[in-house]
């Protein structure tokens, strides 16, 4: 059996960190598991092949990413999200790699690296793992509180188009028109997977739920002390964690954890930070605060999990919440919203905190409660009991391969 992935973004992004821990986890199960990517970050695999290496293909890859995200340009007032087309994008089929595969296994395929066009001359069986809701909308990649996913789109308020047949009607009758009937979909959680079954694309489609995956030998406790000494922390406060790739796109909610910081006593606790952000918004919050900046390696980020008595992820929408599990792996429990992905993850004061949505006042509660509760260290190893024994990769990798055998 072999198995091809097809991954459009980075390896050390979330995306990429889910799709390389799955293919690890195949590999170790016996499965001939391959991953072809435009990521720029290399790994040491020979069974990862890369298509944007050489200045010839990453000068295509600019191109094409430049091309996808230019197709907006007369949407002078569009919101400052992501949105992709799937127009641009390389013929999969003509490649070596895909007439040696057995399945076609799709994960996050845009920035310019996959022409929906192309699916319709795959003759192969697809799988496709929906790491977001962009396989299912117009173009956006969270269409947070727009609908319109389920009416074939149109009048799309990312774009702020005032018709119906803008580039989001054109983007759906496009996939409408390509993406094969028999292709299986994956929703990373259950939450995903429903918004599928909704929507005007995929609601007669052969739906199924596979959680993320978290490769818990690299997500693992280690002495907090430890992990504060490596990463030069001193102070005796809890350590209060937040960190996402991008922590200024809106949904993220970090106003909402801003919101919760005023309501909390800064001479209790210390912060920390991944990822991108505003650093003067940092420097006016009150609390002693450490930056660690972008962490793009799992050893990085266990670091920085395990030095944290609680890490907060007040996203407001999310596929699933992999900094959730990979935070629990590390036995530093979660308050986040009860809402999408996340409530998939975690039991509420079991293994980490559900604040009503979108309240900061339960944010800071939640977080005041974790960090006070006298059962704070059974709560730590209930978190990583849950992702070993529901998220690992081994265990996840095991339900695919039944999904492989069934399409084969």
């Amino acid at each position: 059996m072999r198995v091809l992935h097809i991954l459009g973004c980075n390896l050390n992004s979330g995306a990429g960190r889910g799709t390389y821990s799955l293919h690890s986890a195949l590999n170790k199960l016996g499965i001939n598991s391959r991953i072809y990517t435009n990521s720029i970050r290399t790994i040491n695999d020979n069974q990862v092949c890369y298509t944007a290496i050489t200045n010839s293909a990453m000068i295509l890859k600019a191109i094409r990413k430049r091309l996808d995200k230019a197709i907006t340009f007369f949407y002078h007032n569009k919101e400052d999200r992501i949105f992709s087309s799937g127009i641009f994008g390389i013929d999969l089929t003509k490649t070596i790699e895909y007439k040696e595969a057995d399945i076609i296994h799709m994960h996050w395929v845009n920035g310019g690296f996959i022409n929906i066009k192309h699916l319709s001359k795959i003759n192969k069986p697809i799988i496709w793992t929906m790491r977001d809701m962009w396989p299912m909308t117009g173009g956006c990649h969270y269409s947070i509180s727009c609908n319109k996913y389920m009416h074939k789109c149109g009048k799309c308020p990312q774009l702020k188009s005032n018709c119906y047949f803008d580039l989001s009607r054109l983007v759906i009758n496009r996939k409408d028109q390509y993406i094969p009937e028999g292709i299986k979909l994956v929703g990373i959680s259950e939450w995903l997977s429903n918004i599928a079954r909704k929507s005007y694309l995929f609601n007669d489609y052969d739906i199924r739920t596979i959680s993320n995956n978290i490769d818990t030998q690299d997500f693992f406790q280690i002495q907090k002390k430890t992990a504060q000494n490596n990463l030069g922390i001193q102070t005796g406060k809890k350590i209060i964690l937040c960190g996402a790739i991008n922590l200024k796109n809106s949904f993220k909610g970090f106003e909402k954890f801003i919101d919760a910081l005023k309501q909390l006593d800064a001479r209790k606790y210390f912060l920390c930070f991944f990822g991108k952000q505003d650093e003067s918004i940092l420097a006016r919050l009150g609390f002693e605060y450490k930056n660690f900046g972008y962490l793009d390696n799992n050893d990085a980020l266990r670091m920085a999990y395990n030095s944290a008595d609680v890490f907060v992820a007040p996203s407001l929408i999310e596929a699933f919440g992999k900094t959730i599990a990979e935070s629990m792996a590390c036995g530093t429990p979660v308050v986040c919203f009860d809402t999408s992905g996340p409530k998939d993850i975690i039991s509420h004061q079991i293994d980490g905190y559900l604040a009503e949505p979108f309240k900061s006042n339960d944010l800071a509660r939640g977080i005041n409660w974790l960090l006070n509760t006298e059962n704070y260290e059974k709560i730590c190893r209930n978190a990583r009991k849950k992702i070993i024994s529901k998220f690992d990769s081994k265990i996840i990798a095991e339900k695919y391969i039944k999904l492989y055998e069934e399409v084969l």
